[in-house]
């Protein structure tokens, strides 16, 4: 069975390749952005028909525009299966010393109230499914965290925080959660992280029915 999908961070280069390889499985994406443009740019590249695409840009800050976008996913598609919330983002370089508080505030929106308010909004439709899957990416430094990192690692760790959280909440309706961990998305496959494509596998696989028992799990994979 077809299944629908939300992708976050739909035009970045993880997330487009997301897009093309679960459309190539046959499913429905609801494709979520800020950049009109590039959401265009990719909207022609996937050449899906109109009943399998829903394309949107909205500002992820704004609780209330997040659920109006469920409530539009839920009327094109009539379900929710999963959420690849992969908005990334980041901030560094720093002591804390040195570190304006409007790093903070950019880090704790990116990963923290973003997640909170597609969470908010996406947690009934996907316990209604029956089946489910929730995909964020970490870095791998969250656990032990290096030095001029603080305000990133910070929003990071609490993003996976919430995931587990949402795992928990989420089991007993058949939907998992859980966070891939790289040393970084490494683009253009210069060796210095995990690329695009190997974390789109491990996303597979876990989407596959063989990941049922995965849940509120941190996979390694660097």
């Amino acid at each position: 069975m077809n299944k629908n999908i939300i992708i976050t961070g739909a035009t970045g280069a993880l997330g487009s390749l997301a897009a093309k390889t679960f459309a190539g499985m046959g499913h429905n994406l609801a494709l979520l952005d800020k950049d009109q443009e590039k959401l265009d740019s990719l909207t022609r590249d996937l050449n899906l028909p109109s009943e399998r695409l829903y394309t949107e840009t909205v500002d992820l800050l704004n609780g209330q525009a997040v659920q109006d976008s469920a409530q539009a996913v839920v009327n094109k598609f009539g379900s929710v299966h999963a959420l690849f919330h992969l908005v990334g983002g980041w901030s560094g370089g720093k002591t804390f010393a040195e570190t304006p508080i409007d790093d903070l505030d950019s880090m704790l929106n990116q990963h923290v109230r973003t997640t909170f308010n597609l969470f908010k909004a996406f947690q009934g439709p996907l316990s209604q499914s029956g089946w489910g899957r929730v995909i964020t990416i970490s870095p791998s430094t969250v656990a032990n965290p290096p030095a001029k990192r603080g305000v990133y690692l910070t929003a990071k760790s609490a993003q996976e925080t919430m995931m587990l959280a949402l795992a928990a909440e989420l089991k007993e309706f058949n939907v998992t959660a859980n966070i891939i961990q790289v040393l970084a998305i490494d683009v253009e496959n210069k060796g210095t992280g995990t690329t695009p494509a190997e974390i789109v596998s491990a996303m597979q696989y876990l989407f596959s029915d063989a990941a049922d028992k995965v849940n509120g799990a941190r996979i390694p994979l660097y």
